[in-house]
């Protein structure tokens, strides 16, 4: 007769105790073993997984941040990573271009005037007798700048908008929606000539009058989804446990309604770069002799029969930038969205 192990007897409250922790260890780990099995064998969830609590996309795994998830998701985008290391790239050089460009950016040679691309100018010389390389190079420094620039006081304003109207409700809510209301009547590129119309040329007139035209769109994203997500059950949780206001829609709300403006805001860059060159193109940009591509395009007009080589560089680099930045934002777009399989 076999004897009776005391870890497993009745008589032994401890082995109880071990055992049944034993069992239920064993349970949970192969339980969710099966399901999660079973979902990727049925296709059940997302990518493939199963229902089980605290999976989806967005599960992280230990050590994990939601910044290395973006990245590691970005990375996985060669089309998006390679045109990022192009506008990177192309970003250090127009910032260095006092030391790579082979001539100053007003230097003029009256012995060079209207000169085709060689190995002295690789971009040729204007009507001026300047080096249009040297030009492009500079040129980049004001219309990357300006882009960028302009997209993130836009940025700020229609977030602090947007914020406080989805925040105060109310009577704050219908003025601040019928004043974006007041400036979306008018197409962004007509309200920004209009400005720039009023406050003259410059590079921040020129910075002020883009970035006022950009505002409603970012401030309208931002208002819509926070009043969506405010409706969530995490939300409504936060609720029930007493959290305050201020705490809920900034900590809760707010980090969590980012997305789509993050999303928006990197294409704007691009349409902002292409509204800079418009506005430079009929002489409401940057002044003279400060180059900048849409100024470059607008002077070599003239010449686009006789000297058609003037407008290929800066307008070649005018569509690598914008090309390379909507590419990126498109990367960025698929890596913040949950839905997307990889």
């Amino acid at each position: 007769m076999m004897k009776e192990n005391p870890a497993y007897s009745s008589a032994s409250p401890e082995g109880d105790s071990h055992s049944v922790d034993c069992a239920q260890k064993h349970e949970y780990e192969h339980g969710h073993e099966h399901v999660r099995g079973h979902g990727e064998k049925h296709g059940h969830g997302h990518g493939g997984r199963g229902h089980v609590p605290g999976s989806g996309f967005w599960r992280r795994r230990k050590g994990q941040t939601g910044f290395s998830i973006f990245l590691r998701r970005f990375l996985r985008q060669k089309m998006a990573l390679a045109c990022f290391i192009v506008l990177v790239a192309l970003i250090a050089i127009c910032a260095f271009a006092p030391l790579i460009a082979p001539y100053d950016m007003a230097t003029m040679d009256l012995t060079a005037i209207s000169q085709s691309p060689s190995a002295d100018h690789l971009f040729g010389t204007d009507d001026l007798g300047r080096d249009i390389f040297s030009r492009c190079l500079y040129g980049g420094r004001y219309s990357l700048a300006i882009g960028f620039l302009s997209t993130a006081l836009a940025l700020v304003i229609g977030i602090v908008i947007g914020a406080c109207s989805a925040y105060f409700g109310g009577m704050a809510d219908l003025i601040l929606m019928r004043v974006l209301d007041l400036l979306s009547a008018m197409p962004s590129i007509l309200l920004a000539i209009a400005i720039s119309a009023v406050l003259g040329t410059g590079f921040d007139k020129l910075l002020i009058a883009l970035s006022i035209s950009a505002i409603v769109p970012y401030a309208r994203q931002l208002r819509a989804k926070m009043l969506a997500v405010s409706q969530m059950e995490y939300v409504e949780a936060a609720r029930a446990i007493n959290c305050s206001i201020p705490r809920i829609m900034f900590i809760h709300v707010f980090p969590n309604a980012m997305t789509p403006v993050i999303v928006a805001a990197t294409m704007g860059v691009a349409q902002q770069i292409l509204s800079a060159a418009t506005l430079a193109y009929i002489g409401l940009g940057v002044r003279p002799p400060s180059p900048e591509w849409g100024a470059m395009l607008a002077a070599a007009k003239t010449y686009i029969i006789q000297y058609p080589y003037m407008l290929i560089g800066p307008g070649v680099l005018i569509v690598i930038s914008v090309l390379c930045i909507n590419l990126v934002g498109d990367g960025i777009r698929d890596a913040l969205d949950p839905k997307m399989k990889r």
